[in-house]
């Protein structure tokens, strides 16, 4: 008998008659989507064919190594494939070991997020990290297992047990480009093993490097300047695109391809729902390029995407991709003819433009730049949220800015003095990451409470300010749990907690303002989440109110289509969710410190629709008169086609 992975016998000896079957009507869909991308990427190095056997055999046999429980899971998200995309599909992120301790107090924690309606739980990064500096645990040492400090394999299997009897999926970091220095792969290397020599990309002396670097941007130009660092036991250069410590791989070699497809499939075992998949536009390197975005780091998810889908048809991979619009999409295999890479990705273009709307009060940009870019394919979706674990990049595009008459340069540098409070009428509380001495620009630390004013509010000691602060908050929120994707709130949001004033007294996070906005979960605050007197419990109820009413809202599901409609007012975002199986809805927020009226004409014009009635919105009831709407300052309503 043939012992190919590909022939229905050995298929259905290693996994039985029904699975097995199944397994080879996968193999046969994702089959040609895995030979042109590894005929494209490793033509050159390996025979493709063979080297796809190799693989699907390695697939194969992870498959009948699968916990049944899990593999159940797996054929119910095959029946319904865009489970994920679903309106009651609400996320939170967090660290393990600042929301609980880690991930045993995760686990215990798990009715405040179910209290929520969360159903995605995204736990920044767990694997084994190097000891000392990690990029905040992304200089992965080991990835077969957790952070000594946060439990172990066995805890994260519990974690995603129970998580699964609740119905919350769980997402987990997956670092592509890097590993640490101290990987053992990167230790090898060093020695000498030239397997392990060449999964990295070493170079004798700097002659390639400063070819490379006269097209490479800096990643931290402060905290980690250029993309090569000398390797004290051997006197070589080896690439590393972000800091000395995390050694880029060379994926290149197809040997690094199935030693990370190896990784993914371990992790997915274990009961990790979702990957997110860090720094993806980094894995292919072009001389004369930014190194960045380069077609062969599609083809490398696409393959991997055909090989996950064959292995684990319930998982889905996310791109941590923190590009240009034009160029996310692709990451959702949106090209000249549509290829699967991954399944979601962040939005990170709506998170600025609305803390660009916020400091300006004018959504005019906001409107411009989202009404132009290109949907997410059929089957794939956004994350949505207004504040993450990292720094606030003012991503605005050029050509955007000047099609609204603003100065890009001008705009992004006072998007970082504002929200730093260092402009006049400023209200925020943020920290200035990274500025850059040549152009000016900087990024932006801080907690979504302190930038939207609340911490500023408090300061002032003024009952109203702190209502506007909770009001911008909500309204955030409102945007992104209503405009298309898997809205994520931040640990932490749901109560207002605001910045930590005390971030640099960590040892390790002195030289990093971003701990600013990574704070330790405040369990005395959350315990008065009940209590509506209290700015925890006015925040709590408005975001698990936004989640509750989303839920019931077919058309605010992640692949309903989002249609931005401009008004004349250019205090307020108006757009349109359009589903097959619902009406129309229709979302409004008002950027403004002023209230005022919302003549829905334009709107009329785009859907047709005369009639709307009151869904949800910041303070009772507020329907449509006469064509016309009024919104509150700060505020926002949800209608839906009457």
């Amino acid at each position: 008998m043939n012992d190919s992975p590909t022939e229905p016998d050995v298929v259905r000896a290693a996994l039985g008659d029904l699975e097995g079957e199944a397994f080879l009507q996968r193999l046969a869909l994702v089959r040609p989507d895995l030979d042109e991308a590894l005929a494209e990427v490793y033509g050159d190095r390996v025979d493709p064919a063979a080297f796809a056997d190799l693989l699907v055999a390695d697939a194969l046999a992870a498959t009948a190594a699968r916990d049944p429980a899990l593999a159940a899971l797996d054929r119910r998200r095959e029946i319904d494939p865009g489970w994920f995309l679903a309106e009651d599909m609400i996320g939170y992120v967090c660290y393990a070991d600042r929301f609980a301790g880690g991930l045993a107090g995760v686990t215990t924690h798990l009715d405040h997020l179910a209290e929520l309606g969360v159903r995605y739980l995204h736990l920044m990064p767990l694997l084994q990290p190097r000891d000392g500096e990690n990029d905040g645990g992304y200089a992965v040492a080991d990835y077969s297992a957790v952070d000594r400090r946060l439990g172990t394999m066995a805890d994260l299997e519990a974690l995603a047990g129970e998580a699964h009897r609740r119905g919350i999926a769980l997402c987990v970091d997956l670092v592509l480009n890097h590993t640490a220095r101290d990987h053992q792969w990167a230790r090898r290397a060093v020695a000498g093993d030239p397997t392990y020599r060449s999964f990295y990309r070493f170079f004798p002396d700097r002659t390639e490097p400063d070819a490379y670097e006269r097209t490479l941007p800096e990643v931290f130009p402060d905290l980690a300047p250029g993309s090569f660092s000398k390797v004290e036991e051997t006197g070589e250069w080896v690439w590393t695109t972000f800091h000395d410590y995390q050694w880029d791989l060379d994926w290149s070699n197809p040997q690094v391809f199935r030693a990370m497809l190896g990784v993914m499939l371990s992790l997915t075992g274990r009961g990790v729902d979702v990957l997110r998949l860090d720094a993806v536009p980094f894995l292919w390197k072009r001389l004369g390029t930014d190194c960045q975005n380069q077609p062969e780091a599609h083809r490398i998810l696409q393959a991997l995407k055909a090989l996950v889908r064959l292995a684990r048809p319930g998982v889905v991979l996310k791109a941590e991709a923190i590009v240009g619009p034009d160029q996310l999409v692709p990451y959702l295999g949106a090209h000249e003819v549509f290829r699967p890479e991954c399944d979601l990705a962040y939005d990170n273009q709506l998170m600025v433009m609305l803390w660009s709307a916020l400091a300006t009060r004018d959504v005019r940009l906001l409107v411009h730049a989202l009404s132009r870019r290109q949907p997410a394919p059929a089957g794939t979706g956004w994350v949505t949220y207004v504040r993450c674990h990292d720094d606030i990049g003012w991503a605005v595009a050029d050509e955007d800015a000047w099609a609204v008459g603003i100065d890009p340069g001008a705009h992004r540098r006072f998007l970082a003095s504002f929200f730093a409070g260092d402009h006049p009428g400023s209200f925020a509380r943020g920290l200035v990451f990274q500025p850059d001495p040549v152009t000016g620009d900087g990024r932006t630390s801080g907690m979504c409470a302190s930038l939207a004013g609340l911490e500023h509010a408090l300061d002032l000691g003024i009952p109203a300010e702190v209502d506007a602060a909770l009001r911008r908050i909500e309204t955030l929120y409102a945007v992104v749990y209503s405009f298309g994707g898997i809205p994520l709130v931040y640990m932490g949001d749901e109560v207002a907690l605001r910045n930590d004033r005390r971030w640099a007294g960590e040892p390790g996070h002195e030289a990093d303002n971003r701990w600013l906005h990574r704070p330790r979960m405040d369990w005395a605050a959350a315990d008065r989440r009940h209590d509506p007197t209290t700015l925890e419990g006015r925040c709590f109820a408005a975001l698990r109110r936004l989640g509750e009413v989303r839920r019931s809202a077919v058309a605010l599901r992640s692949d309903a289509s989002t249609t931005v409609v401009p008004l004349d007012d250019p205090g307020v975002l108006a757009y349109v969710r359009r589903h097959p199986r619902a009406q129309p809805m229709l979302g409004l927020a008002r950027f403004s410190d002023d209230p005022g009226v919302v003549d829905l004409a334009p709107v009329r014009a785009v859907t047709g629709v005369d009639r709307w009635r009151h869904v949800h919105s910041t303070a009772g009831e507020q329907a449509p008169a006469d064509g016309r709407i009024s919104l509150p300052a700060w505020g926002f309503v949800w209608l839906t086609a009457d």
